[in-house]
């Protein structure tokens, strides 16, 4: 298995899901205490799928796809549990070494900021074509060129007058794309694109959406996207998996989901989102804050801003109750939120 994973990634040579996460457990310790950032995700992604990754900030996404890409912090990050099949092969289990040859050529990511993920004292040629140099070994000259067929291949005008401009030099729309095109390089199975269109205009995260929805196509990869905002994902996404306090608590094909959630959780955040025919009317907020991980609340985590909320909810970590469909709810009285009565 491990020798397999040491040369490139052929595609079409696997028939299972290319990535599964399960009951994945991730922990900080600081001076206050343990965080449980993550505890117990499980996904699974399929070549030519995306796979929406939703919830507030702290909620566990971006540590799940940093575990993925093994570039997470540890210390003070420590994995306690879970595996991470890539292929069908757990990624954790292998060598510093075998994971470098994973990421970039099997599994890559787009990251957050992309003046920060950046290097600001090089052209952005140059930190295309590093991908090039190190992981394929072409020589300068033919790295800086499939830079600028790279920077083509995601819509930058003038790549090749731009190919030595550096970072500052470049919009925020413009710098997404060239974080895009040094993912995709190596040409990944697997993209990981850690909310891809923040800090963008309405305009430009439609470019950026549609660039990578092209680019799923032509080369039929596994997507998933992290994100907080449900109306980026609506037209993009072939299913969604809900997290809240560093767990999944809901999961459905993404239809399914916008038409009937099936967790509070995610019914509130679909009735948060402004609609044009209530104009003038007050928008809905979730009540309360997101949970201080360091100190859960007992049973289920979302009890104290749920409006669904029992006695049993306080004490009872609900389980994902199998829902029909492919779906899934971490709620005792998901049919309840279901049918829309409380």
């Amino acid at each position: 298995m491990v020798e397999v994973l040491s040369e490139p990634t052929g595609r079409g040579s696997y028939s299972g899901a290319l990535l599964e996460v399960e009951n994945l457990q991730v922990e900080f310790h600081t001076r206050q205490g343990v965080a449980k950032a993550v505890n117990g995700v499980t996904y699974s992604v399929n070549p030519g799928e995306t796979l929406a990754v939703l919830g507030e900030s702290g909620s566990g996404k971006s540590v799940t796809a940093q575990t993925i890409m093994g570039i997470l912090d540890m210390p003070p990050g420590k994995i306690t549990g879970g595996e991470i099949r890539f292929r069908g092969v757990d990624i954790l289990k292998l060598s510093e070494e075998q994971r470098r040859r994973i990421r970039g050529e099997g599994i890559s990511m787009v990251f957050q900021d992309a003046l920060s993920a950046l290097n600001p004292v090089f052209p952005v040629g140059w930190q295309i074509a590093e991908m090039f140099r190190i992981h394929r070994g072409a020589s300068r000259s033919d790295a800086k060129k499939k830079a600028v067929e790279l920077m083509d291949r995601v819509r930058i005008p003038g790549a090749k007058d731009r190919v030595n401009d550096f970072p500052h030099q470049f919009s925020g729309g413009m710098r997404q794309r060239i974080m895009i095109a040094m993912a995709i390089a190596l040409d990944p199975e697997i993209l990981i694109a850690d909310e891809p269109t923040t800090a963008l205009d309405v305009t430009v995260q439609a470019q950026i959406m549609g660039l990578l929805a092209d680019l799923q196509r032509d080369s039929n990869m596994g997507l998933i996207l992290i994100t907080h905002d449900l109306g980026v994902v609506a037209d993009v996404a072939d299913k969604i998996a809900v997290m809240y306090g560093g767990r999944i608590v809901e999961t459905a094909p993404v239809h399914d989901l916008y038409a009937n959630p099936a967790h509070p959780y995610t019914r509130g955040l679909l009735e948060s989102i402004p609609r044009v025919d209530l104009k003038g009317q007050e928008l809905y907020a979730i009540k309360g804050m997101p949970p201080n991980l360091l100190e859960m609340p007992s049973g289920c985590a979302f009890h104290p801003r749920c409006p669904y909320r029992r006695e049993d909810c306080a004490t009872a970590i609900p389980p994902l109750y199998p829902i029909s469909g492919n779906r899934g709810s971490a709620c005792h009285y998901w049919r309840e939120v279901v049918d829309g009565s409380r």
